[in-house]
């Protein structure tokens, strides 16, 4: 009787607690309880077990209590001088180690500091006061970035055999080639991107890694890229030589004939006085402005058949620096830039499929009937800045044009808006040229075109005749500023939402000024004569969508109410 009592109250009590389980004096233990807390330094953030974030908080030692799991340690935005070997070599799980931006030292980084840590892939030393590279680098390193230093000397196995690094970046240093070894890179294989441009190379290192596909060598002292040099780089996408002192003599038939996949070469900011020889035939993009070249070849051009960028801008191109046919090799040539030299005409038999043609500030001082015949897939012409008259534009020049959409003429000396314009244009730009008078006939038909400038010509409301705007339906931005209207011209374009009437002569602004479009959405009439009554209360009514208007600098400030229902907050106005 007694043993049954006793297994009675047993099971009306349940079974005894187990400490550590469920024992109110082992709460971390129980359900619903956090693990402790994990080790991290003080004002440092720990977001995972792994990563270490001390990021921009003005350290000058290297923080303590890292825990020795720590893959990922971010100490850039610091002060940091030195590394502590002590400290680096707890740490041998590190995958990655960001010190950016902090006042690092050769002298402050021991040549065994990264000898303890063999899983770094991601080192990030840039933007410190490294003047030697570190002699040893793990081989696990994947990425290597010691740009903006002031290292002038790198060691061979600072990237040497390293079989798994894809990137390094050494930019803004103060290499010369003394500083570069030839074995740099021995059994690194697998380079990708190197970056070392804004040094002090004088000429195309030796023995670059055969993997690369981006080489960066711009800003550099380059005058020659010895013979050879570019031959095991089969693999090389994209090379960049701006900004050295290349001259002919400094390049042959060979330097880039091996590179049979380069898609991109810029030679811009250069010397040189032609077109280089042995362009390989993949390349997609020729950068070759700010050179001295005189005349293109098309000898010189028949390999890079899949060209389809070209650019020669502020060159020395004369009358005779494109003969006829010389980009005829080009057939898939898309887009043509040759502003800035001294071109007296547009070149002709420009190949076929041409889209973008750009040569403003030139020579060009007319258009024949034929000049723009040879590229009927225009979609962008731009003749800004030349010597073009009204009298000397052929009234068919754009005839064959139908497929134009952006037509600049900027900067010439036109006196009338030329005739037989493509009805496909969305963008005409007329600014400073000597327009007096616009006519309706040169205008018909531009159904579709957006935006019209004639800034800085010398307009005045009586030379707009009557119909003028009639037919750009699609009209959006037009802009008048710099002329000599002396108020809102009439009946303009339904569809405008922009309109600059800024540094003209108007005085006074009447309630019917803008009644013909109540799309408006930005007025500028900055730099007029208008006083504090010269615009009428009703002028804005019917302008539900006007938020702003812009009337500083006139002789007063102009009190310029808008209607209720437009936005307050982005109008601007004043003396």
């Amino acid at each position: 009787m007694r043993l049954r009592l006793l297994l009675l109250l047993l099971l009306l009590l349940g079974p005894p607690t187990t400490p550590g389980m469920e024992d109110p004096a082992f709460p971390h233990m129980g359900e619903g309880s956090q693990p402790p807390p994990r080790a991290c330094p003080p004002r440092c953030s720990c977001p995972r077990a792994a990563t270490v974030d001390c990021d921009g908080l003005d350290l000058w030692v290297f923080p303590h209590n890292i825990t020795r799991e720590a893959q990922h340690l971010s100490l850039q935005n610091n002060q940091l001088q030195e590394l502590p070997y002590n400290e680096l070599s707890r740490l041998s799980g590190l995958r990655t180690l960001n010190l950016h931006n902090n006042l690092i030292s050769s002298e402050g980084l021991p040549d065994e500091a990264f000898e303890s840590l063999p899983q770094l892939q991601h080192l990030y030393v840039a933007h410190n006061k490294l003047s030697v590279a570190p002699q040893f680098l793990p081989r696990s390193l994947r990425v290597a970035d010691l740009a903006a230093n002031q290292v002038t000397e790198i060691f061979p196995l600072t990237f040497g055999e390293k079989p798994a690094l894809r990137s390094v970046y050494l930019h803004n240093n103060l290499l010369s080639n003394a500083g570069l070894p030839p074995d740099a890179f021995r059994g690194s294989e697998a380079v990708t991107t190197l970056s070392l441009s804004n040094n002090q190379l004088s000429y195309l290192p030796p023995s670059l890694p055969p993997s690369l596909e981006r080489l960066h060598l711009q800003n550099n002292l380059i005058s020659k890229v010895p013979r050879g040099a570019l031959s095991r780089q089969t693999h090389l996408r994209e090379l960049y030589l701006q900004h050295n002192q290349l001259s002919d003599s400094g390049l042959d038939a060979t330097t880039f004939s091996k590179l049979h996949r380069l898609e991109y070469l810029d030679l811009s900011h250069n010397q040189l006085a032609a077109v280089p020889a042995g362009l390989p035939p993949a390349l997609t993009v020729l950068h070759l402005g700010r050179n001295r070249i005189r005349q293109v070849e098309a000898a010189r051009l028949r390999g890079a058949r899949g060209l389809r960028y070209l650019l020669l801008q502020h060159n020395q191109l004369g009358a005779a620096g494109l003969p006829v046919g010389a980009l005829q090799p080009l057939r898939r040539l898309h887009t043509l830039h040759i502003y800035g030299n001294r071109l007296e005409r547009v070149p002709l038999a420009l190949p076929r499929r041409l889209r973008s043609l750009v040569l403003p500030h030139n020579h060009v001082a007319a258009l024949g009937a034929r000049d723009l015949a040879a590229t009927p897939r225009l979609a962008e012409l731009n003749l800004a800045y030349n010597r073009l008259a009204s009298a000397r534009v052929h009234h068919r020049a754009f005839r064959r044009l139908r497929a134009l959409r952006s037509l600049d003429l900027a900067g010439n000396q036109l006196t009338r808006v030329p005739s037989g314009l493509p009805t496909g244009l969305h963008t005409l730009r007329l600014q400073r040229n000597q327009l007096r008078a616009l006519e309706p006939e040169p205008l018909a038909g531009l159904d579709q075109l957006r935006e019209l400038s004639l800034a800085h010509n010398r307009l005045r409301v009586g030379g707009i005749e009557p119909g003028t705007w009639h037919e750009l339906r699609a009209l959006q931005v037009l802009d008048l500023s710099h002329n000599q209207l002396s108020f809102v011209p009439p009946d303009l374009p339904e569809a405008l939402e922009e309109l600059h009437l800024q540094s003209n002569r108007i005085s006074h602004v009447g309630p019917e000024a803008f009644l013909s479009t109540p799309s408006l959405r930005a007025l500028f009439l900055r730099a007029n004569r208008l006083h504090m009554t010269s615009i009428a209360p009703e002028a804005f009514l019917g302008l539900p969508h006007l938020c702003v208007v812009d009337t500083a600098g006139n002789p007063e400030q102009v009190l310029v109410r808008l209607p209720a229902t437009a936005p307050r907050q982005p109008r601007a106005g004043g003396p």
